[in-house]
């Protein structure tokens, strides 16, 4: 268990915001992990709730990029309200969404935040072609780090919206048409998001054909 204070955050869409926190010493992980967190106040300390790195291991400090759910009144509410100062509680590093080789990124909403670190972690390697990444979100305001992936992924980040607030934008979702467009004799195949999506997701893939031991998801 590690204490540490939370030295910047801020809102990066309306409901997600980045929060950047000492690194304990010693303390590693690898793109794609999460760790266990919850705020040191009075009560809180035991509500813990997995969240993903999305900084790089090699940084100074540690960054979460994290979805704000006030009307669950939990542990993300609280983190909604929380400022640079405060503290929250590290625990040991867990996950096995781990990079293998390029491959299709499947995304639903909040769960781009363990691909978030990787592909930060390929650009610094100068590895990021071969690389795909279909992002599903319900509007165009939802989308995660939209200028960073764009210029990261270019023609290989497909922006796939359920519900457009705006006329250009075309309504679609991610199914087994979809995904095949974006086919193309990959290595590995990267899934996170709700249960239910991942789900879907492993369907579809397994009716193109994909193998399981090619799919890699949280366990």
């Amino acid at each position: 268990m590690h204490k540490v204070k939370v030295l910047k955050t801020e809102f990066i869409t309306h409901n997600v915001r980045h929060f950047v926190v000492e690194r304990p010493a010693g303390y590693t992980f690898i793109s794609g992990q999460a760790t266990d967190v919850s705020i040191n106040k009075p009560g809180l300390e035991n509500e813990l709730r997995p969240f993903t790195f999305t900084g790089l291991n090699s940084g100074e400090n540690l960054e979460f990029t994290i979805k704000i759910y006030p009307d669950h009144h939990g542990v993300t509410e609280k983190l909604g309200t929380i400022v640079a100062g405060d503290e929250l509680i590290l625990h040991d590093v867990f996950g096995v969404i781990n990079y293998k080789q390029p491959g299709l990124f499947i995304a639903g909403g909040a769960g781009i935040t363990p691909f978030i670190s990787i592909l930060r972690q390929l650009k610094a390697d100068n590895k990021l072609e071969g690389n795909t990444l279909l992002f599903a979100n319900h509007t165009e305001k939802d989308i995660i780090l939209k200028d960073e992936l764009n210029e990261m992924l270019g023609s290989n980040f497909i922006n796939v919206i359920s519900s457009p607030e705006l006329p250009e934008t075309h309504a679609q979702t991610i199914d087994r048409d979809l995904i095949k467009q974006y086919l193309n004799g990959q290595a590995n195949y990267y899934i996170c998001g709700p249960d239910p999506f991942v789900e879907a997701m492993i369907g579809y893939l397994k009716e193109l054909g994909i193998q399981q031991s090619q799919i890699v998801v949280e366990e």
